[in-house]
C-alpha cells in the first residue's frame, strides 16, 4: 500500500498541474523475486502475475489514468536479455555473448512469447473489468528503427522485410492478427512457440493502440546468398544484416549515440507501413529525440544550445505530419525527453532532455529546445487536431 499511495500521490499532482498521465507497466526490469523463484520471462507463469499486477494498478490508478502501456519495448527486452546478454538478465550462448547460461538459438522466442500473453493477459482484464466504466485506452510500445534495403536488388528487399518481421511483426502481428509473421514461421519451425486457445482467446482483445519508440533508421543486406558478419539486430535465422553505412556514408548525420544517425524520412515510412499493414489502428509515438554528449568542460551557456535537437525534432515532427496527410491515424507524440536522465548503460553520460539537469544538485534549466519545440508541439498539436479522426 505504501507503493500504491506514492503513485496515488504523483498521479494526483500531476493532474494538479494540467498533466494527462500515461503510464507503462513493465519498462525493462521485473521483480527480482520472479526471476529468482520461476525464471522471469521464461516461464508462462509470469502471465498471471502479470496479469495480477496490472490488475492492482487499474484498480487503483485507472479512475485518473487513461492511458496504459503495458510493456515498453519487449522485442528489445527479448534481445538483449536472451540473445546477446547485453541487458538482464544477462542470458546467451557462448558465440553471441559472456554469459554464464541461456540459449540463443530458443530463449529470446521464449520470453517473447511470455511478453506477448502477458500483454494480452492484462489487456483482457482491463477491457473486460475496467475500460467500459474507466473510459481508458490500453496498448504496447516497440522500439521501431526503419530498415531501407542495402540495394534495389529483389534479395535485398525480401531481406528488409525478413528484418521487419524479426524486430516489430513479431510482437505486433500475433497481437493484432493472433499468429507470428509467416518470415518466421517458415524459418523457426518448432524453434518458434505455438498458441494454444485459450492463448488465442485472449489475444483477440488486441490493443487500442501502437506506441512507437523511433529514431533512427538503416540499412538491410540479404545473406542468404552472400557472408554477413554478425550485428546486434541481424538474426542469422532470417538471414540478414543490419549497417547504418553504404559506400562510406552513413544513412543519416551522425549523433554522439553510435546508433543513432538522423534520418526523417523513417518516420513517415515506419507509421505508413504500421498504417498499412495493422489496419490503421491508431498509432503513438511514445519516443522519439536525440542526446548529446555530457562534457563537464562546456559552459551552461554551451550546454544549453542544443540547436542539433531542434533541427531533429523539426524534420521528424515534419515527416509525422506528412504522414498523417496520408491518412496515418497519429494520436499523440512524446519526446525523449523532458529531462536529461540516467540513460541505463550510458549512465549520466548522454544528455537526451530539453531541461538541462545538473546533476551534483538537480537545477534543471531549459535548454534551446524546450522553448522552441513548444511552438512545434502547438503547431503540431493543430494538425493533430486536422488530420486525425
Amino acid at each position: 500500500m505504501a507503493g500504491i499511495q506514492h503513485y496515488n500521490k504523483l498521479i494526483d499532482a500531476l493532474l494538479q498541474k494540467g498533466i494527462q498521465p500515461f503510464v507503462t507497466l513493465a519498462h525493462y526490469d521485473i521483480p527480482q523475486e520472479l526471476e529468482d523463484r520461476y525464471g522471469g520471462w521464461l516461464s508462462p507463469q509470469i502471465q498471471s502475475d502479470f496479469g495480477y499486477y496490472g490488475d492492482i494498478c487499474f484498480k487503483y490508478f485507472g479512475d485518473r489514468v487513461k492511458y496504459w502501456v503495458t510493456i515498453n519495448e519487449p522485442n528489445v527486452m527479448a534481445v538483449r536479455g536472451y540473445r546477446l546478454g547485453t541487458f538482464p538478465p544477462v542470458r546467451c550462448s557462448g558465440s553471441y555473448g559472456n554469459c554464464s547460461a541461456g540459449n540463443s538459438e530458443k530463449e529470446p522466442f521464449i520470453a517473447a512469447h511470455n511478453m506477448i500473453l502477458s500483454h494480452a493477459t492484462a489487456v483482457t482484464i482491463y477491457k473486460t473489468t475496467y475500460q467500459e466504466r474507466q473510459g481508458g485506452m490500453i496498448g504496447i510500445s516497440l522500439n521501431t528503427q526503419w530498415y531501407e534495403p542495402f540495394s534495389n536488388s529483389s534479395e535485398d528487399n525480401f531481406a528488409t522485410q525478413r528484418a521487419r518481421s524479426f524486430v516489430y511483426n513479431w510482437f505486433l502481428d500475433p497481437i493484432i492478427f493472433g499468429k507470428y509473421p509467416e518470415e518466421m514461421q517458415q524459418i523457426l519451425g518448432n524453434n518458434l512457440p505455438t498458441f494454444s486457445r485459450n492463448d488465442m482467446k485472449k489475444l483477440n482483445n488486441g490493443l487500442d493502440f501502437i506506441g512507437l519508440n523511433h529514431y533512427t533508421a538503416a540499412y538491410i543486406k540479404d545473406c542468404l546468398y552472400s557472408e554477413c558478419e554478425q550485428g546486434e539486430y541481424s538474426w542469422s535465422e532470417g538471414s540478414y544484416f543490419r549497417t547504418t553505412q553504404k559506400d562510406g556514408v552513413h544513412i543519416g548525420q551522425p549523433t554522439t549515440m553510435d546508433w543513432l544517425f538522423v534520418y526523417p524520412h523513417g518516420m513517415e515510412k515506419l507509421v505508413m507501413y504500421m498504417k498499412d499493414r495493422f489496419n490503421n489502428t491508431p498509432i503513438i509515438i511514445t519516443e522519439n529525440g536525440i542526446a548529446e554528449s555530457d562534457n563537464p568542460n562546456s559552459s551552461l551557456e554551451d550546454a544549453l544550445n542544443d540547436t542539433q535537437r531542434v533541427e531533429y525534432m523539426h524534420s521528424y515532427l515534419n515527416s509525422l505530419a506528412n504522414a498523417m496527410r496520408e491518412g496515418a491515424n497519429v494520436k499523440g507524440y512524446f519526446v525523449w525527453s523532458l529531462l536529461d536522465n540516467f540513460e541505463w548503460l550510458d549512465g549520466y553520460t548522454k544528455r537526451f532532455g530539453l531541461h538541462y539537469v545538473n546533476f551534483t544538485d538537480l537545477r534543471r534549466t531549459p535548454k534551446l529546445s524546450a522553448t522552441q519545440c513548444k511552438e512545434l508541439f502547438l503547431k503540431f498539436q493543430s494538425q493533430l487536431a486536422t488530420y486525425t479522426t
